[in-house]
């Protein structure tokens, strides 16, 4: 990378990073506002990683081929496209600003005067991406940051560099400025608790404009060649008490995603995406845009702005649980972040509860699954990478479009039966990479032997309690009474195993003892609630 502005940009940019990444946690712990999902630290190293990988594959183009405002478009874009939540994509347009301006000078060194000039385009572009902007704020930060680096410049007796000036002088001059800049987002830190009434019910300060100082303090540190001190908030386990004006209460998803096309209208996006959440921003231009907002229906959201453009880099986290997870962590009741987490989509009460008791992030109910709540499951688990076991045919292609979507390494599974993954799932290991786990669940499942009794229908929707078919796989081994059926199928399934399990379905006709009578004698025998709907009894023999 050979032009000079760009390649301090990437110095600064890296610089940044690297100092929210070292903070990250603690800037995730400080998110309460507008909801304490904690992941606040998450969002904005996203969005600036996109802008550090964009400017690496930059690194060696020719500038004067290229074209200046087609690098400042790539890179805009690039934070457009790597942002989530609110704090991402507001970071991604002071970046989008900030570029702009400081690649709008040909040839000029960066200097305090351009500096100056790029924060006030940061802190404009920032504030108008947000429809209702709240003080107290990332967005106040920046202003503060704009505004002191402005009068700064001002008294200097020469704020422009000439084109000769050395690398190192010009380091410490900018330093100087930003150290400003640095200084005035400290002190709006520090006041955001007065501005906004949840940070001062919580007793916290803002975690976005903390984040933004965690970045000044980076670029400082870039240019110093030198860590640059910077005060600690701790967070705190009270609970948030939430301004209605800018608050999302009502809706479960925090929903992301890019949508591309021609002749894109942003504000027509933002309007009818209003009727489906809250919080809603939608950035970018006619070609591109980032749709964030909160919704109970982001399906909905996803097809609406589907008839606009193709929809891409969709994201969807669960909030209840972000919230439930943050607390846990600012209360210390919360492990480290496992390598590999798993995703089990599974009906029945009973089921449910004992896949989580093995470590399984449970996507329940009885009606179909959506790629969004798998998303958002993927999301909750908090790991590295995934792997999802479906225990259905219409749930394996929504865990195959979730694995497409995710941006994170997923692998999804071919279905297994419920009590297949019941016994499969002792082989997942969260200290393994996802690929290992998936064939080491493939294996066990495979060496499982199961089957399942279920009432004969009568009627259009009633069941009989007076007959039975026992099925393994897709054939019939044995119709009768419940009992005869059951033990038809338990008597097909003990040949060479030595532990018979029985997930007992939510109505079915036995006791445990009439139950147990049925089943071999010689089979060490495990009776466990399942409570799944159509099925009286699902076996898995070992």
């Amino acid at each position: 990378m050979s032009e000079p502005i760009l390649v301090r940009f990437r110095r600064l940019v890296a610089g940044a990073l690297a100092e929210l990444e070292r903070r990250r946690a603690e800037v995730n712990d400080l998110n309460v506002f507008p909801v304490p999902d904690g992941d606040t630290g998450d969002n904005m190293s996203l969005t600036l990683r996109a802008v550090l990988a964009e400017l690496d594959r930059l690194a060696d183009a020719d500038l004067d081929q290229v074209g200046r405002e087609e690098v400042v478009a790539a890179v805009a874009r690039a934070a457009l496209l790597g942002a989530r939540g609110n704090s991402g994509v507001i970071l991604s347009q002071i970046v989008r600003g900030a570029a702009e301006e400081l690649a709008s000078r040909r040839g000029q060194p960066i200097d305090p005067a351009l500096i100056s000039a790029a924060l006030a385009r940061a802190a404009d572009a920032a504030y108008s991406s947000v429809r209702e902007p709240a003080e107290g704020t990332m967005l106040t930060v920046v202003r503060a940051m704009a505004t002191a680096v402005a009068h700064e410049v001002a008294r200097m007796p020469a704020s422009r560099l000439d084109r000769g000036v050395a690398a190192a002088e010009q380091d410490r001059l900018l330093a100087d400025v930003l150290e400003t800049a640095l200084d005035a987002a400290r002190r709006a830190v520090a006041d955001s608790p007065s501005q906004l009434a949840v940070l001062r019910e919580a007793g916290v300060v803002d975690a976005g404009a903390y984040g933004l100082c965690a970045l000044l303090a980076g670029a400082v540190a870039a240019l110093r060649g030198a860590p640059v001190e910077l005060e600690h908030h701790a967070p705190s386990s009270r609970p948030a008490i939430h301004s209605p004006a800018h608050t999302s209460t009502r809706y479960r998803y925090c929903t992301n995603f890019a949508v591309s096309g021609r002749d894109l209208n942003p504000n027509q996006l933002r309007l009818r995406l209003e009727q489906l959440g809250d919080s809603v921003l939608v950035v970018g231009d006619a070609r591109t845009v980032r749709v964030h907002l909160h919704t109970n229906d982001p399906e909905a959201a996803v097809a609406l702005c589907g008839e606009e453009g193709e929809v891409s880099r969709l994201d969807v986290a669960d909030m209840w649980q972000q919230v439930e997870e943050r607390r846990a962590r600012v209360e210390g009741t919360v492990r480290q972040r496992p390598r590999c987490g798993v995703v089990a989509v599974a009906s029945g009460s009973g089921l449910e509860r004992l896949l989580e008791e093995l470590g399984a992030v449970v996507v329940g109910g009885d009606g179909p699954v959506r790629a969004h709540e798998l998303l958002a499951a993927i999301n909750a688990t908090g790991a590295e990478t995934v792997v999802i076991v479906p225990t259905d045919e219409a749930a394996a292609g929504a865990a195959r479009d979730a694995a497409e979507l995710a941006e994170r390494p997923v692998v999804a599974l071919d279905a297994l039966a419920p009590q297949q993954l019941l016994a499969a799932l002792v082989e997942f290991d969260d200290a393994r990479p996802a690929d290992d786990n998936a064939a080491r669940i493939r294996a066990r499942a495979e060496a499982v032997a199961h089957g399942g009794v279920r009432p004969v229908a009568v009627g259009d929707n009633a069941a009989s309690s007076e007959e039975a078919v026992a099925v393994v796989g897709d054939d019939e081994v044995a119709r009768g009474r419940p009992r005869e059926a059951l033990a038809a199928l338990a008597d097909q399934l003990a040949a060479g195993a030595e532990l018979l399990t029985v997930l007992v379905g939510r109505d079915a006709p036995l006791g445990e003892d009439e139950l147990r009578e049925c089943l071999p004698q010689h089979l060490e025998v495990e009776v466990l609630p399942g409570g799944q709907r159509d099925w009286w009894w699902l076996l898995a023999a070992e």
